[in-house]
């Protein structure tokens, strides 16, 4: 029997030990620790590897979304639509720049559902926010024309997608401004928290810098209400390094999803993401391999019991699901049935061939029994 982890966070280090030493060191010797060259490097090399004019290194993913909100010019007494298929921070930065997270449905891939979406635009509506969610880009044709038509902002949290693409443009840089996070176990991780803002806008920019930095602008004058909120020069040189090898990490999980969709294709009882080559406007990294599963719970236990690890994301809760919030719950019934059906499977660059195939071995034998039972 194997012995697969959902996630194997010692081989983050240990796979690159050799060539990481030297880079943290090099760092710590110089005493550069905070918005010093190895930062303005790696936002100069982020910016150009997403087709943008300017990439800001900040504390997390969440205030990353705070701030790109704040761009947007989203305040008090705004609503932002955002799915609830997602992590709390995304509708969270929403509460916490003082405005009401409206939550909508999410499609057949678990992406914002455009037509739900614009049942719930109001006048109080500022922004809407796709959330791309597990390494795809979702189609952002009607979502930009639901903005042009109601005169809205997009912001995009690309927290789980930096490098995937919607017709060959980069997801977080379809809006005022996008975002992403470093957290470790993302496609682009650091060894701790991280994120990112990027965006085209000149004036966007100038607002990043000064709210990364308590709103202290380049005299030392405070000049607007900002946050503690820079990526650490440490990070910020794992990250510049990691990004050289990025597309070939990437093109390694496309890989891993193609034997996936190979292996898995014919069980019925399974609802797959779309593979690499379905469909041409899609380019997905897939930080995630989320299925859907009959008997999700059994399947789990059996994967548990022969070796494999597997996630229910974000603990099988939809935000609508947290009743303390007080958020609105209603009409979203394909996100309240998803929620008792998705699961991840092992999904990174340390897993092999074989990893991959045993965990499809042991897939179709639990669907193959319950059929013969």
């Amino acid at each position: 029997m194997k012995n697969i982890p959902f996630f194997n966070y010692p081989a983050l280090f240990r796979e690159e030990k050799l060539e990481l030493m030297p880079i943290i060191e090099g760092v710590l010797e110089r005493g550069a620790f905070v918005m010093q060259e190895d930062l303005f490097s790696f936002e100069r090399n982020l910016a150009e590897y997403l087709g943008v004019k300017h990439a800001f290194g900040v504390a997390d993913g969440t205030i990353a979304i705070m701030m790109a909100l704040r761009c947007a010019g989203v305040t008090a007494g705004h609503e932002v639509v955002v799915p609830s298929h997602t992590f709390v921070a995304s509708a969270a930065a929403v509460h916490h720049v003082g405005a009401i997270p409206v939550l909508a449905e999410c499609a057949g891939d678990h992406l914002i559902d455009s037509a739900d979406v614009a049942e719930r635009i109001t006048d109080k509506t500022k922004a809407i926010m796709p959330v791309q969610l597990n390494g795809r880009t979702t189609n952002m044709d009607p979502i930009l024309e639901l903005a042009a038509q109601h005169e809205l902002k997009i912001v995009e949290d690309s927290a789980q997608a930096l490098g995937s693409k919607h017709k060959g443009r980069c997801a977080g840089t379809f809006g005022v401004a996008g975002t992403c996070s470093f957290y470790p176990s993302k496609t682009l991780g650091c060894f701790g928290d991280g994120g990112a803002v990027f965006t085209d806008s000149d004036e966007a920019a100038a607002l990043i810098k000064l709210m990364r930095d308590h709103g202290r602008s380049t005299t030392g004058e405070v000049v607007t209400w900002g946050y503690n909120s820079r990526l650490d020069n440490v990070q910020a040189a794992v990250l510049d390094f990691k990004l050289k090898s990025y597309p070939q990490k990437i093109e390694r999980r496309r890989a891993i999803a193609r034997i996936y969709a190979e292996r898995l294709r014919d069980i019925s009882e399974l609802t797959l993401p779309p593979g690499p080559d379905e469909e041409p406007d899609h380019y997905d990294i897939y930080q995630n391999y989320e299925i859907e599963a009959v008997t999700r719970d059994a399947l789990r236990y059996h994967l548990k019991q022969n070796g494999v690890g597997t996630i229910v994301q974000w603990g099988g809760w939809m935000i609508h699901q947290f009743g303390k919030l007080g958020l609105n719950a209603d009409n979203l019934e394909f996100t309240e049935k998803l929620s008792e059906r998705f699961l991840l499977l092992p999904m990174n660059t340390s897993l092999s061939d074989e990893d991959i195939h045993y965990i499809c071995d042991q897939i179709t034998r639990f669907y193959r029994q319950a059929t013969t039972i």
